[in-house]
């Protein structure tokens, strides 16, 4: 089976083609990033724009990379939500035309699902089931993945995620946008121990997240100080230990409450160097394995939803005719599908 794969949720327009025998055999992205920068955020209205004027020729230029055409796609998977409605309108809408035109089964993926499932993209894969750690500009979850489907929610965010508190936080601190590369790559300056911030709902039971206390913590901190470049830097510092530190208690709990051994940590904010060295460590006392995706599938793209799409259409799976965005969408509410997961080589490496 062949299958497309299109990301439309937010400000990136990601498109795949992924070969159930083969791997991925293409992989193509477009960025917003300059786009959304002078408004120091992502404009909706302006991002759903933007995938209508960038999707179809990405779907073309991934085609051709991959070496097929339209006859040859068996399915088209596209993300149906959580997300912008306007932007996942724009790839429904897309996505279901194409496979009235092409003939092809269509399928609806939940973009979560997408994420936890992208470090089966690479060699070295989990085996289910696992605890998986999914951070994003929008999502903060802990999740106990049982199978394909399978789903427990564990904890998740009150308040802010753990994405749209770096972008908030670096905002404040004037870094621009996207914030939470620019405040990790500042925190590298910083010197160690200059403030103590909290770590938030640790000192309490569950799994829940909250980062909006952090943030305004953080936003105290700077009016107190003499907004030097290195006060600057020392925040930036502070405020990313007590993330990776409030991270790393939580995944700690979750593993020894569930008493599972694997953890899968996924998203935007995995690409986090500081949090990787935590997890890895962490895991390494428990006498566990973390595994994440490469960091070109860390944050939106087309491959993620080609492969969980390819998996769920495999078992036979697939939509009616009604085109479908759901901003919201509980990642607990989908359907375990008994299949035995495809994991091919990748051959794009």
């Amino acid at each position: 089976m062949i299958v497309l794969g299109i990301e439309t949720s937010c400000d990136e327009t990601g498109v795949a083609v992924y070969h159930s025998q083969h791997g991925l055999l293409a992989d193509c992205l477009y960025s917003q990033i300059s786009l959304h920068q002078d408004y120091g955020g992502v404009v909706p209205e302006l991002a759903s724009r933007d995938h209508i004027r960038k999707l179809v020729p990405l779907i073309e230029e991934c085609l051709a990379k991959a070496n097929v055409t339209s006859e040859d796609i068996n399915g088209i998977a596209y993300t149906a939500g959580p997300g912008l409605a306007g932007a996942l309108l724009v790839g429904a809408c897309v996505a279901r035309s194409l496979a009235w035109a092409w003939q092809a089964s269509a399928l609806a993926v939940h973009h979560m699902e997408g994420h936890l499932l992208a470090p089966m993209l690479e060699e070295n894969r989990p085996d289910f089931p696992f605890v998986a750690l999914l951070v994003s500009g929008g999502h903060s979850l802990m999740v106990k993945v049982v199978e394909l489907g399978n789903y427990e929610v564990l904890g998740e965010s009150l308040d802010d995620a753990v994405g749209e508190a770096f972008d908030k936080t670096a905002k404040m601190l004037g870094l621009g946008y996207p914030g939470g590369p620019a405040l990790e790559k500042l925190a590298k300056k910083g010197n160690p121990g200059c403030y103590a911030f909290p770590r938030p709902m640790t000192d309490r039971r569950g799994l829940d997240f909250s980062f909006s206390g952090l943030k305004t913590f953080a936003m105290n901190t700077w009016s107190q100080t003499a907004k030097t470049p290195q006060d600057k830097a020392d925040i930036a510092l502070a405020f990313q230990d007590a993330i990776v530190d409030t991270l790393a208690i939580k995944c700690r709990r979750a593993l020894r409450e569930t008493g599972l051994e694997t953890l899968v940590v996924a998203g935007g904010v995995s690409a986090n160097k500081s949090i990787r060295d935590e997890l890895k460590r962490m895991t390494a006392e428990e006498n566990g394995e973390v595994y994440f995706p490469r960091l070109a599938f860390c944050t939106d793209n087309g491959a993620m939803i080609a492969y969980a799409g390819c998996l769920r259409l495999s078992a036979g799976q697939e939509d009616s005719l009604p085109i479908t965005a759901l901003p919201r969408w509980p990642l607990d509410s989908l359907k375990p599908i008994s299949v035995h997961p495809i994991f091919p080589i990748d051959s794009t490496g």
